[in-house]
């Protein structure tokens, strides 16, 4: 089991590297044009490719019309506090989005004051908890990237807290808006979805649940064409592959593999009642963009919050499968579990 994150050592950490860092957090952005009310856009953790990919389609001259408008306008830098492969990108990407026109701030805090909705993208999942509940409080909406969260606990809490404070959140994969995905999910060239495989890297993280770090994309996508209702999973594991087969409710399976060595690629099939279609290839950012700023207009996320959690809760039972030689495990068993840890907060 990986071991609880420690809040304290966070602040510790990551104040700490804030003075390494010796960024200019002053420094005076590039000017930008004027932002509709409520389109203020501000992101927290500079350590993933995403935040600037998502930055420079906002806040291009010439940005497209389904992209309502909204602007990236200030990020708090601050992300993991010791994986060294977010750390290190920090510097670089902080960077990237100042010469984008973004204020760089110093605390979440501070961004709160300065935007009307947020993008959580901080790349490693432990601090989600800490760093989206003043967002909550604020009463912001929120799209946290993935994962949404280092434990299946924290998600729980992350969901329970947007609950309390009626504030909409939204988590996804990039990999849920493949065209090909969606059209399978929708029937085209299947008819009713009977079974489907997904595929994707599935590198690990020492301080994450195995899938959590990487093996999510190609889970979302299986979640995506299979819809939710899985009951149990059972997962072999070997040092290059992870093989989960999950059984739905309604009898369905659904497998995902995940690949550390060959190429590294993302797909699957789906088979249904009228035809076997691939899934692939993947489309880029650019279609989970659209649909972040439809929920920022709406407040209504496109992947339910039960959805999400079962998406987590699959990954989960998949270790506690791994941790007890690849016996059946259930949703429910490790919802239960974590349930009680949330709670316990």
């Amino acid at each position: 089991m990986n071991q609880p994150y420690n809040r304290r050592k966070f602040i510790q950490l990551t104040g700490a590297a804030g003075i390494g860092l010796a960024l200019p957090l002053t420094a005076k952005p590039a000017p930008i044009r004027d932002v509709p009310p409520g389109r203020r856009v501000g992101i927290i953790g500079l350590d993933t490719s995403h935040s600037p990919a998502f930055t420079k389609l906002l806040n291009a001259p010439d940005a497209a019309s389904d992209l309502g408008g909204y602007r990236v306008v200030a990020a708090y830098p601050k992300g993991s506090p010791d994986i060294e492969s977010s750390v290190s990108r920090v510097p670089g990407y902080t960077e990237e989005v100042k010469k984008l026109g973004v204020a760089i701030v110093s605390s979440i805090a501070d961004l709160l004051t300065k935007v009307d909705v947020v993008l959580l993208e901080t790349n490693d999942g432990r601090p989600h908890l800490e760093q989206a509940l003043p967002v909550l409080k604020a009463g912001k909406r929120l799209f946290i990237d993935k994962p949404i969260a280092g434990t299946l606990s924290d998600a729980i809490a992350i969901v329970e807290a947007a609950r309390r404070y009626n504030v909409p959140v939204f988590s996804s994969s990039s990999l849920r808006y493949m065209t090909s995905a969606q059209e399978a999910a929708q029937g085209k060239g299947v008819g009713k979805v009977l079974g489907a495989e997904a595929y994707s890297p599935a590198h690990l993280e020492k301080t994450h649940p195995d899938l959590f770090w990487y093996g999510i994309h190609g889970v979302e996508m299986l979640f995506t064409v299979m819809g939710t209702g899985c009951r149990q999973v059972v997962r072999v594991h070997s040092d290059k592959t992870d093989v989960v087969v999950g059984t739905w409710a309604d009898g369905r399976v659904g497998t995902f593999r995940g690949m550390r060595g060959g190429k590294s690629d993302y797909g699957g099939t789906v088979y249904g009642e009228t035809g076997n279609v691939k899934i692939g290839p993947y489309d880029g950012y650019r279609p989970l963009l659209v649909q972040i700023i439809r929920f920022f207009e709406t407040g209504t996320p496109p992947v339910s919050p039960e959805e999400t959690l079962e998406i987590y809760a699959f990954m989960e039972a998949a270790d506690e499968s791994k941790r007890r030689d690849g016996v059946p495990v259930t949703l429910e068993s490790v919802m239960a579990k974590a349930r009680t840890v949330a709670k316990a907060r």
